[in-house]
């Protein structure tokens, strides 16, 4: 079953709950299979990286995935999580606010 999402790579999200709740950041990587996204400075870990070609090793900080229905699309106008909703323009299909229908 192919699910659809509608945040991508590259929005600006916040996070709803959670040890990061409130915390705002872009989505890096998304990861459908399991419904996940992975945000750049939320949900980081500490993990222990062996020592490859490339890298050292050592302890890292790693930023974790976090699940869908625990972000929201931010808002840096309203400064909040905003609903986003879908609205057809001729032959293109646009995302919009669904509270104030402005286009993001």
């Amino acid at each position: 079953m192919n699910k659809k999402f509608k945040l991508k790579k590259g929005d600006e999200v916040i996070v709803l709950a959670g040890k990061d709740k409130g915390k705002t950041g872009k989505i890096i990587k998304m990861v459908p299979k399991q419904m996940k996204a992975v945000v750049s400075e939320i949900n980081k870990v500490k993990k222990n990286q062996k020592p490859d070609n490339n890298q050292p090793g050592g302890i890292i900080d790693k930023e974790m995935p976090i699940h869908i229905s625990n972000l929201s699309f931010y808002d840096p106008e309203l400064k909040k999580g905003i609903r986003v909703g879908y609205k057809f323009d001729k032959n293109k299909k646009l995302r919009v606010n669904k509270s104030s229908g402005k286009e993001i």
